[in-house]
């Protein structure tokens, strides 16, 4: 009897392995396809820029402005934007404008002109490494003419092959009736030494 049971012990354990090793595989098998499902399912870059509400979730400081602005900048720059995208991110972008910014930049000259600087960035091979903002105490706030403005500079590395080169803007913002900061023009920080106001694009 002892011999027997040893015997039925013996297969049952090995059963039982058996049945474990498969449960444990099943189980790897069930997390990974969920992960490569989330993966699959997960906002792009774009998607999630693209995401933001400007209506009901609109940047509540200078700093929170450009940054968003950045995030926009790094889409057109480095990701590979669909027409459609494009078109969408380039509203976003606007959607940050001073309305006399938006004035001076008519729609169709606008995204004619992004669409242009957009290709030759990638015909150069360039790619953006590295943004730096300025950090919020380093933000200028003033009144003039009845306004509120606020400066900050940014600072962008930018990659061509093995190459980095870097360059600073100061964004000028100025606050509208709803007290949302609004992007009223920027320049390159080198062209302001001489006390040039920032200016937006033509």
């Amino acid at each position: 009897m002892k011999k027997k049971k040893g015997k039925f012990t013996t297969q049952t354990a090995i059963i039982m392995m058996v049945l474990i090793v498969a449960v444990v595989g099943y189980y790897c098998y069930l997390v990974n396809r969920s992960n490569r499902s989330a993966q699959e399912n997960a906002p792009t870059t774009v998607e999630n820029v693209l995401l933001r509400d400007l209506e009901n979730n609109y940047p509540p400081t200078p700093k929170e402005v450009i940054r968003y602005y950045n995030d926009i900048i790094k889409c057109f720059y480095n990701e590979g934007c669909s027409q459609e995208e494009l078109q969408e991110l380039a509203r976003k972008a606007r959607g940050l404008y001073d309305q006399e910014l938006l004035d001076h930049n008519e729609w169709d000259t606008y995204i004619f002109n992004l669409e242009a600087e957009i290709q030759d960035f990638k015909n150069n091979n360039r790619k953006i490494s590295n943004i730096s903002l300025a950090s919020s105490t380093d933000v200028d706030e003033f009144t003039q003419d009845g306004f509120r403005f606020a400066k900050i500079r940014c600072g962008y590395n930018i990659l061509q092959g093995r190459e980095s080169s870097s360059t600073v803007q100061v964004y000028l913002l100025r606050r509208d009736g709803d007290g949302h900061w609004k992007i009223y023009g920027w320049d390159l920080a080198e062209n302001l030494d001489g006390g040039a106001q920032p200016e937006g694009e033509d």
